[in-house]
Formats: C-alpha cells, sequence, structure tokens
C-alpha cells in the first residue's frame, strides 16, 4: 500500500497535470509491486487505460523489471535497454525506489522508447554522410555528373572516375577489371554516354552466359543457311549492331582460346565476316571489355592470347571492390535505402555498424540484396540488424560472429564512441596532415588528442604540429 502522504500527490491535480504532459512514461508501484500511477505516456505507448492497469502486479505483466529491481535493493538502476513485451519496444530510462521516513514504500520507473533514439542517432548520422557527401559533389563538376551512377565519397574511387573521364573522350579501348558486383557494366555505360558516341548504341555481350559454339555467330552474325538452323535471311551479330557506338564484351577472360584468334583478327582489321559469308564490314565502334579474372596469370598458363591482351589493355580501369572503399558504404546505403523504401526508412547505428564492418564478398550488389531485403523485412520505418538476411545477422553462428561484430545493445554512449573513433579513423585517412584532420573534424586540437587516447588510434605524436 502507498502511504497517505504519496496517495494524496497522486490526486493531486498540478501533479497530474505535470506528469500527463511530459514525454517520459512514468509508472509507480507500492511495495507489493501493484500499479499505483501511470501517466498518459505510459497509456499512449502501451495502448492501456489507466483504470484497466491500475492495481495490477507489475511482474504478472513484465516479469521482473528493473523497477521492481531498484525496489529491492533499494537503489537507483539505470536501464540501458530493457525489452518491454507487452508494448513490444526496447525501453532506456532509470528506476529508484520511492522513500517515506526513510522506509521504501514504492518503485518509480521513469523511461521511454528506445526507437525514438536510435531514429533521432539514425537521422543524424544520415543527415552528416549525405552532406558530406553532397559537399564533394558541388565542389566537383565531374562528380556532379556522375553522382547517379557511382555514389562515392572515396578518395581512390573519384581518382578512378577522373581516369574514366579522361578516356571517354579518346576512341581508346579500354579493359575495366575488378571484382564481381563492383558496377564494371555501370562503367563501362558511363564511359559510353560520356564519349563522342553516346549518340550510337551501347551493345553489351555476356561471352561467359553464351555458350562457345553460339558465340561466334552471336559476335559476328552469319549469312543465311551458313549452318542448319539458321535463319534463311541471315543474322547481324553484335559487332555490327554496335557499328557507330560501343560494345561492351564483359567477361573476356571466359572466352574460348580459339574464338581469341577470331576476336583479334577483327580487332586488328577492324572489319567483320559474318559466318558462311564472303563479304566483309567495316567497323567503327569502340571496344570496352571487362574481367574479374587475372588476365596475366592466364597469359601465362596459356589460356590467355597474350597479343589479345594487349589488343585490348590499352586504357586500364581497376574499379576497387567494396572492402577497400568503406567510407562509401554510409552514402551507399542511404541511397539505396531510399530507393528500396522511400525516403521515410531509416537505419538504426547498430545496424549502420554491422553494414561497415562485413567484408561483402560480393560489392555493391550483394550490398544492394541485403538492402533490399532489409527494407521488405523492417519493422515500421526503421531497419535494424534483424532485418537483414540470416547470415548478416550477429546471432547467425560462428561463422557469421566472426565477420560481423555488431553491439548487442542499444547504448547511446557506445554508439556514439564508435562513430567517433571511426570518423577520426577516417579523417586521419583521408588528410594528409593532422591539422587538416583535426580541422575536418571540427574539434580542438587537445580535444583531438584526447579522443586518441582514449580510443587508443595510432597516431604519430611526432607530426602533431603537421
Amino acid at each position: 500500500m502507498i502511504p497517505a502522504e504519496c496517495s494524496d500527490l497522486l490526486k493531486n491535480e498540478l501533479f497530474v497535470e505535470i506528469m500527463d504532459n511530459i514525454d517520459d512514461i512514468v509508472m509507480i508501484i507500492d511495495r507489493d509491486t501493484n500499479i499505483v500511477y501511470v501517466n498518459k505516456s505510459y497509456e499512449r505507448t502501451f495502448k492501456w487505460k489507466r483504470e484497466k492497469i491500475i492495481g495490477k502486479k507489475l511482474q504478472d505483466i513484465e516479469g521482473n523489471t528493473t523497477a521492481i529491481r531498484a525496489m529491492e535493493k533499494g537503489e537507483t538502476l539505470v536501464h540501458t535497454v530493457e525489452y518491454l513485451k507487452s508494448a513490444n519496444i526496447d525501453s532506456v530510462g532509470v528506476s529508484f525506489p520511492l522513500r517515506v521516513n526513510g522506509e521504501i514504500v514504492g518503485g518509480v520507473s521513469v523511461f521511454n522508447d528506445m526507437s525514438k533514439y536510435v531514429s533521432l542517432v539514425s537521422k543524424l548520422q544520415k543527415t552528416k554522410e549525405m552532406n558530406k557527401y553532397l559537399e564533394d559533389c558541388l565542389g566537383d563538376p565531374m562528380l556532379q555528373k556522375w553522382s547517379k551512377e557511382f555514389i562515392t565519397v572515396n578518395p581512390h574511387m573519384k581518382k578512378v572516375l577522373e581516369l574514366a573521364m579522361r578516356v571517354a573522350q579518346s576512341e581508346a579501348t579500354v579493359l575495366i577489371r575488378g571484382e564481381s558486383g563492383t558496377g564494371k557494366e555501370v562503367m563501362a555505360s558511363l564511359i559510353h554516354h560520356n564519349s563522342q558516341k553516346a549518340d550510337g548504341p551501347f551493345v553489351k555481350v555476356n561471352c561467359a552466359a553464351i555458350p562457345d559454339n553460339l558465340l561466334e555467330s552471336e559476335l559476328f552474325g552469319y549469312e543465311g543457311g551458313a549452318f542448319t538452323g539458321a535463319r534463311k535471311e541471315g543474322k547481324a551479330g553484335k559487332f555490327e549492331l554496335a557499328q557507330n557506338g560501343t560494345i561492351f564484351l564483359d567477361e573476356i577472360g571466359d572466352m574460348d582460346i580459339n574464338m581469341q584468334v577470331k576476336l583479334l583478327r577483327v580487332i586488328q582489321e577492324k572489319e567483320v565476316e559474318r559466318i558462311g559469308g564472303n563479304r566483309s564490314y567495316p567497323l567503327n565502334m569502340r571496344i570496352i571489355a571487362a574481367t574479374n579474372q587475372d588476365l596475366e596469370e592466364l597469359v601465362r598458363k596459356g589460356k590467355f592470347r597474350q597479343d589479345l591482351y594487349y589488343r585490348l589493355n590499352v586504357i586500364e580501369i581497376r574499379i576497387p571492390p567494396l572492402c577497400k572503399r568503406k567510407d562509401d558504404i554510409p552514402v551507399l546505403v542511404y541511397h539505396l535505402v531510399q530507393k528500396f523504401g522511400g525516403g521515410g526508412v531509416n537505419v538504426s547505428p547498430r545496424a549502420m555498424l554491422c553494414l561497415k564492418e562485413y567484408d561483402w564478398p560480393g560489392n555493391v550488389r550483394e550490398l544492394q540484396n541485403v538492402l533490399e531485403h532489409a527494407c521488405i523485412m523492417r519493422i515500421d520505418n526503421m531497419i535494424d540488424v534483424m532485418s537483414f538476411p540470416q547470415y548478416m545477422r550477429p546471432d547467425a553462428g560462428t561463422e557469421a560472429e566472426t565477420v560481423v561484430h555488431a553491439p548487442n545493445n542499444y547504448d547511446l554512449k557506445e554508439m556514439t564512441a564508435v562513430l567517433e573513433k571511426d570518423l577520426i579513423q577516417e579523417a586521419l585517412k583521408k588528410y594528409s596532415n593532422k591539422s587538416k584532420a583535426i580541422k575536418a573534424l571540427g574539434i580542438s586540437r587537445s580535444s583531438f588528442y584526447e579522443k586518441v587516447k582514449k580510443y587508443n588510434i595510432e597516431v604519430d605524436m611526432a607530426d602533431a604540429e603537421k
């Protein structure tokens, strides 16, 4: 039972008015753990009317909560995160014993729905990352032009794009190299659409997807009746279709060695002869090839012709894997989440940390798949780690746990510390000296070195004044 002094307070109009107009959820229990008071925020969150909840035992609703433990221990307890099953929320707040004349007569809990804070942190993080990206775009005309296709803030990736832009203005043959899923076809398309042949066709050929016995007819075409099953009127090949434009030969490293000889002749002679024909068609086009294989190793093993290698490798563009440009992950995530889920969808800090620490063997293509899955499986408008495919979740098993090191809670201090350390390390990598890094971070020099020491970040202290 609540003493008369407390009972009178709970009936006081001013007290009730104040409690009902604060955003925090307030609940009071007596020494027997009976609920004696809840405010309007409690009603809104739990969707229960006061008259239906007052008088019930708290442990019958939520079990042994922090409020009960605080009363039993006789001390204030801060619950970093506590799941409340009756409202299906993670709560964060404080619980403390209620004393009258030194005697514990009940307990008080003041808490809130954790998702509000997670959403706020997510929005702040998103705003910071996107502002950084937009500043880069506004300061770089080349990035403005390509920003819809290649989302990047990574210095190395910017240099790759600058090279591609210069190459686009020439007629040179280009070899694009990179792991599967890095965007080689997108790069080829960008080069074409920024070249003098942009008004011509962009014809794509996946050399690995077409059987060897069909690839020749696909590339070079055939005359009518050239072989059984051939059309009577014949068929133009991909090279003819790409006239005055660009032909993109994807997965060139998978091409059969005999087919390589015929391709080499077409490149050298700049003309093509259909299968079964005796007429040559002159070609005016640009060739862009791409591969995820080690062509030099294939040449050494005799699986790729050295002369063809040199013909194709006039200008080489290497696209770095996503694991080598992890500073691009936040801006890519926000772009893809907006694409798949709309502008109102947010990504929780621990989900973002999980995405940044994963190695992405499938590169941007895998990131797209994971985020499309997450947008479908999200709860309300928040993407958390449980929205990811099973293999990405921290609880997916021993193998996944060795890859993904996301925290198990929503501790704001922990998440802030993780973000601070991450930003300091990124600034040190990006800028050539400490002064520029400190200026970019927007903190004082003393604060910078305090945080460096706090987070055990390796910095050459002798270089402090540079």
